[in-house]
């Protein structure tokens, strides 16, 4: 039989050949039907799927006994908002730095914040959370650092590093990230702080923290501050003066008069950094320096850098300037680990104690001398990390007397089988 012409059908009566050759016209005829065990001809496949489809069908239409549950009008949103999120998150490596020096690499997602990347530690480490660790960014090249605010997101943080500095982020604790919250009058010292003319009583512990936060009144911080000159090494003191508005200095001793005061910085767009290395880089005249280092610089002849007399002045500038940039932020990062808690406010924070405890001190005896720990927070943490330490140290006796028992009741065993 001579093969078809190509794109010439066959006549209605034959089938097509396959491949191999042999003809499917046999297999199509009523002789060639796969039989049931019956001797009936079983149906074709398309017959078969029509039937199999049409159980389906018959199944499905079951009546649901939860409709509620199964059949939300926003299940199908919810999926697939959350399958969009999922998918459009990137994950990056970052590295973040011990008190020792040793290095973890942490695979996070891109809009990871500090806070959430303190508590991935937390979980890794099996450290106590006590509300105190922080990540710490460090520039090495120009010895800078500083706490990296617990809402603050991690990628941004580093696209603002130069590929060439070797800058670090750094895992420890800081006691005093939230402090001020709950002593603010220790901060802020009468002699730098002035409160609006209208303000006539005594402002009262809350009363500071409400003003800070406040976005119609702000108490004005003031004091001699060391600043470097732009493009000198000269340091010259000057009064400066912290509004909502920004930093000034007076251009005449003391005078607070508009027409005497000269803008210095701003803080929406930069970060405040603490000097880490005193006077070795910057020259500084003492060892309290800070500065304000511009988003996307160009480098350290950006950097807007001061100096303050002593400890407690640099502390009280650099919390003003934080609750002036971040402002409720700061208040919900403090407020967000008690949120859980019932009761929980700005005035009542910490559980009522007896007046049998109000008689107790913690101390500590780690090192050549003991000393009183006057911090709460600290004196927790110690509390805490003892009770694990005598807690493993129970666990490790009671292994002990436990594979004792178990080594002379086998001898004994051992003994009378002989």
């Amino acid at each position: 039989m001579a093969a078809p012409l190509p794109g010439v059908p066959r006549a209605s009566g034959t089938a097509a050949e396959p491949a191999g050759g042999s003809p499917r016209g046999a297999a199509d005829s009523p002789s060639s039907l796969p039989r049931s065990p019956g001797g009936d001809p079983l149906p074709s496949l398309p017959d078969r799927r029509k039937q199999k489809d049409d159980n389906i069908l018959e199944i499905s239409s079951i009546p649901n006994p939860f409709p509620e549950l199964c059949c939300s009008p926003f299940t199908s949103v919810l999926s697939a908002s959350v399958l969009s999120k999922e998918t459009s998150r990137k994950k990056q490596v970052i590295k973040v730095y011990s008190e020792d020096n040793t290095s973890r690499a942490l695979e996070v997602p891109s809009d990871i914040t500090a806070r959430d990347v303190c508590q991935l530690l937390i979980l890794k480490n099996h450290y106590i959370d006590d509300h105190s660790w922080t990540l710490f960014e460090q520039l090495t090249h120009t010895g800078l650092g500083r706490a990296i605010e617990d809402h603050e997101l991690i990628m941004e943080v580093q696209s603002n590093w130069v590929m060439e500095e070797e800058n670090k982020l750094y895992f420890r604790k800081n006691y005093a990230k939230y402090e001020f919250f709950k002593n603010p009058l220790s901060f802020f010292p009468d002699h730098m702080i002035s409160f609006p003319s209208e303000t006539h009583a005594a402002v009262s512990h809350s009363g500071i923290l409400q003003m800070f936060l406040s976005s119609s009144t702000y108490p004005e911080i003031h004091g001699y501050l060391h600043a470097k000159e732009q493009g000198k090494k000269s340091w010259k003191k000057l009064y400066f003066l912290l509004r909502r508005s920004g930093l000034y200095f007076s251009t005449k001793g003391t005078s607070k008069e508009p027409r005497h005061l000269q803008f210095f910085c701003e803080f929406s767009n930069s970060d405040m950094y603490m000097s880490l290395t005193g006077k070795k880089i910057s020259g500084a005249p003492t060892i309290y320096g800070f500065c304000f280092k511009p988003n996307k610089s160009g480098g350290t002849r950006d950097l807007k850098q001061l100096c303050a007399d002593d400890e407690q002045s640099r502390t009280c500038w650099m919390t003003a300037i934080r609750l002036l940039k971040y402002g409720m932020q700061l208040y919900q990062n403090y407020m967000q680990p008690y949120q859980g808690r019932s009761g929980c406010s700005l005035l009542n924070i910490t559980p009522m104690r007896s007046i049998s405890e109000n008689s107790l001190v913690a101390m500590d005896f780690s090192g050549h001398r003991s000393r009183i720990i006057e911090n709460p927070t600290e004196a927790l943490s110690v509390a805490v990390e003892e009770g694990l330490v005598w807690r493993l140290y129970t666990d490790l006796s009671r292994g002990f007397i436990i594979k004792y028992l178990e080594k002379r009741l086998r001898d004994l065993f051992c003994s009378m089988d002989l």
